[in-house]
């Protein structure tokens, strides 16, 4: 566990001056004729690098718990429905207009992911049951995908409309320390909080008896995950928009190198999430593609599907 630790630090430490010297211009830094090096360094590229770790640290953590509660190893965040609230409440934020003032934008994209954590602990909470949970979490996301679809339809002018959909498509360019300093704090609290339920979520790996009878609260167990989940995910739409598939990624490439309980593999997952979203930023930088750069909620999707695909394929086998 310890070695698995030392070694995505290790990666993120050198990932880290990579993509601050990586882009359309490349930076040399021991270069003199490099005009406003620090400027770009310190002002443009460092918060996008540092903003990346903090998003995939949330979103990889996030996707540990819930494959952990869960216990299906396909399980993602979005489908407690907290990252589409969100979501929809950023889009509110640009269909009236409000985005364009300063901290609206994350602002409308917290309280939305608030409403959904409120509306799913009061549709699951009294329960306790996994099922139920779930289908709450579905159905949340589902009524926010179509609100959003609604909004997007009745956009007053075709800017917000555009910046609806361009924002949807997740990405950490053109971010500043503000948003840094909005979901890095939020973002910590939720893994603290995930972290918290781990040893919870290790005695449900026995079934749902067994963890009663070793003194698991259901009831408790659902609101750290809601409130955990809520916070990580929350702030990452809040500052990134929409980027999917890292939570289920990190956790299939973690489990087999600690000892699969769920507990194990958050925090790690956290940092491989945040090393994932690093790379991709990246990636995105250095790739040539015409207009601007490659989106990289969209780069993610294009890892992530069809990743998701040899998941289902390897499944299938197991079960034939």
């Amino acid at each position: 566990m310890t070695r698995v630790l030392a070694l995505l630090c290790a990666a993120i430490a050198f990932a880290l001056p990579l993509s601050l010297l990586a882009g359309r211009v490349w930076i040399d830094p021991f270069d003199p004729q490099t005009h406003n090096a620090a400027l770009i360094l310190f002002e443009l590229r460092l918060p996008r690098a540092v903003l990346a770790l903090v998003v995939g640290a949330g979103l990889g953590a996030a996707g540990a718990a819930m494959q952990g509660y869960l216990r299906n190893p396909l399980a993602d965040p979005g489908l407690f429905g907290i990252a589409p609230g969100a979501a929809l409440g950023a889009v509110l934020s640009f269909w009236t207009g409000w985005a364009a003032t300063g901290w609206a934008l994350p602002l409308f994209a917290l309280i939305g992911a608030a409403g959904a954590m409120a509306l799913l602990a009061l549709i699951a909470g009294r329960s306790g049951g996994i099922a139920l949970f779930t289908l709450a979490g579905l159905m949340i996301a589902s009524l926010a995908g179509a609100l959003m679809s609604l909004a997007i339809s009745l956009s007053p002018t075709p800017f917000a409309m555009s910046e609806i959909v361009v924002w949807l498509m997740g990405a950490v360019a053109d971010r500043s320390w503000r948003e840094v300093w909005i979901a890095a704090p939020l973002t910590a609290a939720g893994i603290a909080v995930l972290i918290t339920a781990g040893r919870s979520l290790d005695a449900l790996t026995l079934g749902d008896m067994a963890a009663r009878s070793l003194g698991v609260d259901p009831r408790r167990l659902q609101a750290l995950l809601i409130l955990g989940i809520g916070l990580t995910v929350g702030a990452g739409v809040a500052v990134a928009g929409i980027i999917g598939f890292v939570g289920l990624i990190v956790p299939h490439l973690i489990r087999p190198l600690t000892d699969r309980r769920p507990s194990s593999i958050i925090v790690p997952s956290a940092l491989a999430g945040a090393l994932l979203l690093l790379l991709a930023d990246v990636l995105c930088r250095v790739l040539p593609v015409a207009g601007g750069e490659l989106r990289l909620g969209i780069a993610l999707s294009l890892i992530g599907a069809p990743f998701f695909l040899a998941l289902l394929l390897r499944m299938r086998r197991g079960l034939a």
